[in-house]
């Protein structure tokens, strides 16, 4: 790596998160007045909160990375243009649908376009035994799927940032140590940084929620950042770094789907909202999900400075059973009070 390239990655964190905090408390008087977002059967807020964070964390991200873009030790600037414009779809189809809610096909069909132009521009090929039409066409599913199940998880404070902020970071990290292109390292550095400088305003209780316009784009950047990770040699990486949304939002989406659901609506039926129904606050649902996320960084790391099938195996088993001890918690009913006059155990 360019001697040069390090400082300037890490710069991009700085620089992404400060753009971000000065955008929202420039904003903030705006988000307050036009784009409240008010409690109702399915919320998990009580009170009134403006929306619509997500503005300065994706202009943040997009402003950031395209002047270091620059350099010439990052390259791929077509590859980013793709990613921006498609990024910046998304933010105003979740602006648009934040202050007025669209119909579900809309949003549907508007995602699939933005998705399908980013991975017919992909470079790379995960799957070479297959025909590029099929593999393009499940990368399609699997980012349209992606982009969405990151709009499901981002219904509680600093959930998004509980997700991101390790996944982002240890992208980073692995873009340092040489196993990941620059661009996607850089982009994971800037988008590290436009989360980190919402954070603040998003701590529980939260000033400010994300919004569609943020939690949309956000997705479809980081499953790009996945792909590259996954193509550059680290497909175990890329599966256990989002391993919590992944599973809480499958497992989710199909109980509904065997309910006979109408799965497009929203809802609070997943595992970190019926936590907090069954009585852990919102500090320790983040918190555990933050830990967890963490133990699963670190599980990828393995995977990839020691690739052997032995360690990536025994990675994937250790992951998905921290996601299920986990998710099992979350699901458990609290135990019930013992009856007025009875003897405690």
């Amino acid at each position: 790596m360019p001697s040069a390239l390090p400082t300037l990655l890490l710069l991009a964190v700085p620089l992404a998160a400060a753009l971000s905090a000065g955008l929202i408390l420039r904003l903030f008087p705006l988000l307050q007045r036009y784009a409240l977002a008010r409690p109702n059967a399915r919320s998990s807020h009580r009170v009134p909160t403006p929306q619509g964070g997500g503005i300065a964390v994706v202009t943040a991200l997009v402003t950031i990375s395209g002047l270091l873009i620059a350099a010439p030790e990052i390259g791929g600037r077509p590859d980013w243009i793709w990613l921006a414009g498609c990024a910046l779809a998304l933010a105003l189809l979740g602006a648009v649908d934040d202050v007025r809610p669209l119909p579900a096909g809309v949003r549907l069909v508007t995602q699939a376009v933005a998705v399908g132009l980013l991975v017919w521009h992909l470079d790379g090929r995960l799957l070479p035994g297959l025909p590029l039409g099929l593999e393009r066409g499940l990368a399609l599913v699997a980012g349209l799927w992606f982009v969405n199940l990151t709009n499901f998880m981002d219904g509680l404070d600093w959930m998004i940032v509980a997700e991101i902020v390790p996944v982002s970071g240890a992208l980073l990290l692995f873009g340092l140590a040489g196993l990941l292109p620059p661009l996607p390292t850089l982009v994971a550095a800037c988008l590290l940084g436009a989360v980190l400088g919402f954070a603040p305003f998003n701590r529980p209780v939260a000033k400010l929620f994300l919004g569609d316009v943020g939690a949309l784009p956000i997705g479809l950047v980081t499953a790009w950042l996945l792909w590259h990770l996954a193509t550059a040699g680290g497909l175990a990486a890329a599966l256990l770094l989002p391993l919590i949304y992944l599973a809480d939002a499958s497992l989710t989406l199909a109980a509904r789907a065997g309910r006979r659901e109408r799965i497009w609506e929203a809802h609070r039926g997943h595992f970190y909202q019926r936590a907090t129904v069954n009585g852990l606050t919102v500090p320790g649902v983040v918190g555990r999900v933050f830990a967890v996320n963490l133990a699963l960084a670190a599980l990828a790391a393995a995977t990839l400075f020691w690739p052997s099938w032995p360690v990536t195996l025994a990675a994937l088993v250790a992951g998905l059973a921290l996601v299920a001890l986990l998710l099992r918690r979350f699901a458990r009913a609290p135990a019930p009070a013992p009856a007025e006059g009875a003897a405690h155990p």
